[in-house]
């Protein structure tokens, strides 16, 4: 990890002066001369090292009085790897904020969500990051102002309020400040010969760190789409939404050097939390070189890398939903498993309208499940039993599954439920905890890749192996599964 990168000046020089994009969202480059602050890959002319100092967060340069370049525009660089690849209070606060947290409950419920006093979770931002969670949630409002300005014709009173200020005064000051223009000078810099923008779509660009290769990450997720709830449509994934206040439809399209996300929001208040959960579900904050380098120091898995580097692990938007369909997974084909989620899906959940068409409900929720009459399960009496059990813990709060799930705890809690065994944590702790370190030995396509690859083919000796691929053993399922012909490994034509 490069936990706390920003404090090495020498190397965090050499980035800068490389321009390596590699460590955009790592730290942020402040100039004294010119008190603005930018991202490592910046285009302009590097400043002399005497006049840099960097910080570990975009927060944390706009406290200090810096704004952001107008140039390489470092608000908008991928987020720093470590939030989804660490579990400690740091990270998982981080991944709160992202979701949006302390605009609906302030710090207060920051901090009980973490477990940990208020005065504790500042002291550990701050340290860390040089930055409190009030700051790092302004940070953010800025971002989505800005995004909310460039990308649509809302007024700004509208805009102010959809992106979690409190007043519009407070808005115009905030972007003054972080930006050095005022909300109408950013929206005059938009060239106008872009596309008109369709009423009540939000048409976004979603950066990611190089390589990203798209065939297993849109694969997967076209693949076992429930109807309904999912679709592959004209080269995008399309899905809904449940968030905080209300609902939405996101499509997704790879390009070469970004992911085009088209939103459809009930309330505009929720486009930091969608962004943020479509970011986590593609894993477009992680840092491929990173993973890549350590995988390809096996000489089993090195072919593999070189051969499609830049796989990501994908992920969820909604961590209850993945436990129900990973126990309706459970020893059925991809396709008896989509099935089993569509009737549910077509009996219990919330219909929404799609301008587009072709999704019709979210994915219904625990409290929804739970209330189901356990006969009408088309599934064996213990299946039943493990999914019964599951959605009422998770209906009642009993068990939760969040961004901000301690991963030990939580694999503790569901190992502790019937019909849960290692490989229904593992998938759990993978896709929706967001475990980069999860690892699947039983999964049949990941024996069946052991066993052609030369590597041990039990579990336990198959493990022993993977140990050094560790911290990424996520990946490398995901490099092991493409060895196989399942359509998860393909992007869909």
């Amino acid at each position: 990890m490069r936990n706390g990168m920003h404090t090495d000046m020498e190397r965090c020089v050499r980035a800068v002066q490389s321009k390596d994009a590699r460590f955009d969202g790592w730290f942020f480059t402040a100039v004294l001369t010119t008190r603005i602050y930018c991202r490592p890959s910046c285009p302009v002319v590097p400043p002399k090292p005497e006049n840099m100092t960097f910080y570990p967060s975009a927060a944390a340069c706009q406290q200090a009085g810096f704004r952001a370049c107008k140039r390489c525009r470092p608000d908008t660089s991928p987020g720093s790897p470590e939030w989804n690849q660490r579990a400690d209070l740091v990270a998982r606060a981080m991944r709160l904020i992202g979701d949006g947290v302390v605009d609906r409950e302030g710090i207060p419920g920051l901090a009980g969500r973490l477990g940990y006093s208020i005065r504790q979770v500042e002291r550990q931002l701050l340290t860390e990051l040089g930055a409190g969670p009030l700051a790092l949630a302004r940070a953010q409002r800025a971002q989505t102002a800005r995004l909310l300005i460039e990308t649509t014709a809302l007024p700004m009173a509208e805009i102010a309020f959809g992106a979690g200020f409190s007043s519009i005064r407070t808005f115009n000051d905030t972007v003054r400040e972080v930006f050095a223009l005022a909300p109408s000078e950013l929206r005059d810099r938009v060239p106008k010969k872009r596309p008109p923008a369709t009423p009540g779509v939000l048409s976004l660009r979603l950066p990611f760190r190089a390589p990203l290769n798209p065939d297993n990450l849109f694969g997967h997720l076209a693949a076992t789409a429930v109807p309904g709830v999912e679709e592959w449509r004209d080269g995008a994934y399309r899905r809904t939404l449940r968030l905080p206040y209300g609902h939405g439809i996101v499509g997704l399209t790879p390009h070469v050097d970004h992911i085009a996300c088209r939103l459809t929001l009930s309330d505009l208040r929720d486009l930091p939390v969608a962004i943020s959960r479509c970011r986590r579900m593609l894993d477009l904050d992680a840092d491929p070189v990173a993973v890549d380098d350590q995988l390809r120091t096996d000489p089993v898995l090195a072919p593999l890398v070189a051969k499609a580097p830049g796989r990501r692990v994908p992920r969820t938007v909604d961590e209850a939903e993945f436990a129900v369909r990973a126990v309706l997974g459970q020893q059925v084909s991809t396709a008896a498993a989509r099935t089993h989620a569509a009737r549910l899906v077509t009996a219990h959940g919330e219909p929404v309208e799609d301008p587009e068409g072709g999704l019709t409900h979210l994915f219904p929720s625990p409290q929804a499940l739970a209330a189901l009459d356990p006969s009408s399960l088309a599934m064996p009496s213990t299946r039943r039993t493990t999914f019964t059990t599951l959605v009422r813990q998770l209906a009642d709060g009993s068990l939760h599954l969040g961004v901000e799930s301690d991963w030990a705890e939580a694999r503790a809690r569901l190992l502790a439920l019937p019909g849960f065994g290692p490989w229904t944590v593992d998938v759990i702790g993978m896709r929706a905890l967001g475990d980069p370190d999860a690892f699947l030995p039983t999964d049949l396509g990941i024996r069946r890749a052991a066993q052609e690859l030369g590597l041990p083919s039990t579990p336990a000796a198959l493990t022993a192996r993977a140990a050094a691929w560790r911290p990424w053993r996520a990946y490398a399922v995901q490099y092991l599964w493409a060895t196989d012909s399942h359509p998860i490994n393909f992007l869909p034509v």
